[in-house]
C-alpha cells in the first residue's frame, strides 16, 4: 500500500523466544491501539495484510541466527524495526541498513512509539523508498536474476573469501 493507507504504526505478531521478545510482549502487547504486538493473531486479523498496512514492522531477534520477518517486512514494503543484540543482517556488507530500516537497542523498547513518532515524515519516506530499493535483492528467482538474493548470497561469499586465511 503507499504510504497514505498505512494507518498503523507499528505491528509485530510471533512466538514468545529468545530474550528480546519477552520484553517487547510486556511492554506493548494489548496496550496501545498504534503499536500492535500479538503472541497470537487474533481471529480476523491477516498477518501480511496487516503488514502491508503498517508503517512499521517489528523485527525482534529470538532464538534463530535470521528471522523470516525482516524479509517479510522488504517483501510487504514496510520499514523494519530491528531489535537485537549483536545481530549482524543480511548483506550487510553490501547493504546500507540504515537507509531503509531503524535499529533500536533492547533498552529502548519502552520508548519505541516515541523513537518512531520522533521519525519525521520526510525520513519516513526516505526510508519506505529505501525498502522498495533493496526488495529485489531479497526476491527468489528461477532461474536467478541479476541483483536477486542468489546474486547477493554469492557476492557475500565472494567478499568474505579476501577474509580466509588457507595455512
Amino acid at each position: 500500500y503507499p504510504p497514505c493507507n498505512r494507518t498503523i504504526l507499528a505491528f509485530f505478531a510471533g512466538q514468545m523466544h529468545g530474550r528480546i521478545r519477552p520484553v517487547l510482549f510486556q511492554q506493548w502487547e494489548g496496550k496501545d491501539k498504534d503499536v500492535l504486538v500479538y503472541e497470537k493473531l487474533p481471529d480476523g486479523v491477516p498477518y501480511h495484510e496487516t503488514m502491508k498496512k503498517s508503517k512499521y514492522c517489528i523485527c525482534p531477534s529470538g532464538f534463530e541466527v535470521a528471522s523470516p520477518r525482516i524479509v517479510e517486512a522488504i517483501y510487504a514494503q514496510c520499514v523494519p524495526v530491528i531489535i537485537s543484540q549483536q545481530y549482524v543482517l543480511p548483506f550487510s556488507d553490501v547493504l546500507n541498513w540504515d537507509s531503509f530500516s531503524v535499529q533500536i537497542l533492547v533498552s529502548d523498547v519502552p520508548k519505541l512509539k516515541e523513537i518512531l513518532l520522533g521519525i519525521s515524515e520526510d525520513k519516513y519516506m526516505r526510508l519506505q523508498e529505501g525498502v522498495k530499493q533493496v526488495q529485489r535483492h531479497f526476491v527468489v528467482n528461477n532461474p536467478p536474476k541479476r541483483y536477486d538474493v542468489f546474486h547477493m548470497i554469492i557476492h557475500s561469499i565472494w567478499l568474505r573469501r579476501l577474509n580466509v586465511r588457507v595455512k
